[in-house]
């Protein structure tokens, strides 16, 4: 497990973008933290490291924003608004093997705790690796994740 500690919000978009840089197809993120912490700051950085030019934001009432014109696709859930029975009968496991990346915000909603770096939902596909950004001053956030590659 790495951590950083960023600064400010462009420094969680620049690690999200070299993420982005980096990424191969069929990466899963699962992001944890809360309200504030700058889950969607880091996605709008790997959207921007996998060459997409869209405005990235939080799909909080839509569940999946889907983004075009990069290297890859990125997918990009948020599971704030719902509970586990809700997530198993809105067939998402099709974004758990994704062509592209997949990105979730609130992954914690369909995974349980993901303290542990790599998280699996029963024996479903790849397993994600696990993201925790933790709010220590209005600026400063500690980002904790698996420390290979992404």
């Amino acid at each position: 497990m790495a951590t950083t500690i960023s600064h400010s919000p462009a420094e969680t978009e620049a690690l999200g973008e070299s993420w982005g840089r980096s990424a191969q197809s069929g990466l899963v993120l699962g992001l944890s933290g809360d309200l504030g912490a700058g889950k969607t700051q880091l996605v709008k950085g790997l959207a921007r490291g996998l060459g997409i030019a869209a405005r990235v934001h939080s799909p909080t009432f839509t569940l999946v924003n889907v983004y075009t014109g990069g290297r890859l696709t990125l997918f990009h859930l948020d599971l704030y608004r719902l509970e586990t029975g809700q997530i198993l009968a809105a067939g998402l496991e099709e974004y758990l093997s994704p062509s592209g990346v997949t990105v979730i915000e609130w992954a914690e909603r369909w995974f349980g705790s993901i303290q542990n770096s790599k998280f699996k939902i029963q024996n479903s596909p790849p397993p994600c690796r696990a993201v925790q950004i933790e709010t220590l001053s209005e600026t400063e956030r500690r980002i904790t994740y698996e420390d290979s590659g992404a």
